[in-house]
């Protein structure tokens, strides 16, 4: 029987930023490895994650990191795909972009909706598992990240859960709310990025619940 791919397409928190050194949590930390070890040799768990990367807004300070341009190639470099994992919307909430919750939730629909039409990349039928990023603490605004971030990310990062799973349940998506996973929370050196054990954590939690989906 063939390995069931799983794509993690993601921000920071998929590539394993650790605030705490402004390096990468290593190899062996990151959620995406340790849940690889978790579901075993059944499955192999493919790392997308890049820093900065979007839902679908062209960032005009760096370039590549909309994930609605970079959705397509990704899928068909790593196919034949049985499940694509969706985190994403943190980097939208940025003053420069100027979006609420809602035109955030409408740029993941896009991208889900041309995950789902890349049929070609697909072992068999679509399957999607959208997850909303934990919210962003208030105390960034104490921290390094605040002129990044500017004055309004913390509300619009509490409404991306409630979006996020309106799209999932427009498109036939799965769905996680990972800040309503016990024990999550976000590192204090940022207040948007995964603890070390957070990455533990959210691991367990979708090594039970990922075989009950693909």
């Amino acid at each position: 029987m063939d390995q069931k791919n799983i794509l993690c397409f993601g921000d920071s928190n998929t590539h394993g930023y650790n605030s705490k050194t402004g390096g990468r949590f290593t190899v062996e930390e990151r959620w995406t490895k340790l849940l690889q070890r978790k579901l075993g040799d059944d499955y192999y768990v493919i790392e997308e994650g890049l820093s900065g990367r979007t839902t679908s807004f062209d960032d005009p300070v760096f370039e590549g990191l909309s994930g609605l341009n970079a959705i397509y190639p990704c899928m068909m470099t790593h196919e034949p795909l049985d499940l694509v994992i969706i985190m994403l919307g943190t980097n939208d909430t940025k003053d420069r972009f100027n979006a609420n919750g809602f035109i955030i939730g409408k740029g993941l629909e896009r991208l889900t909706q041309k995950a789902i039409d890349t049929h070609a990349a697909w072992r068999n039928k679509p399957n999607i598992l959208l997850v909303a990023p934990p919210p962003i603490h208030p105390d960034y605004a104490k921290t390094a990240v605040a002129g990044e971030m500017g004055d309004k990310c913390v509300e619009r990062s509490r409404a991306l859960a409630k979006e996020f799973k309106d799209v999932a349940e427009r498109l036939g998506c799965h769905f996680i709310d990972a800040g309503s996973i016990p024990g999550i929370e976000m590192y204090p050196y940022d207040w948007m990025h995964l603890s070390l054990d957070s990455h533990r954590i959210f691991a367990e939690y979708l090594a039970e619940y990922l075989p009950k989906i693909v």
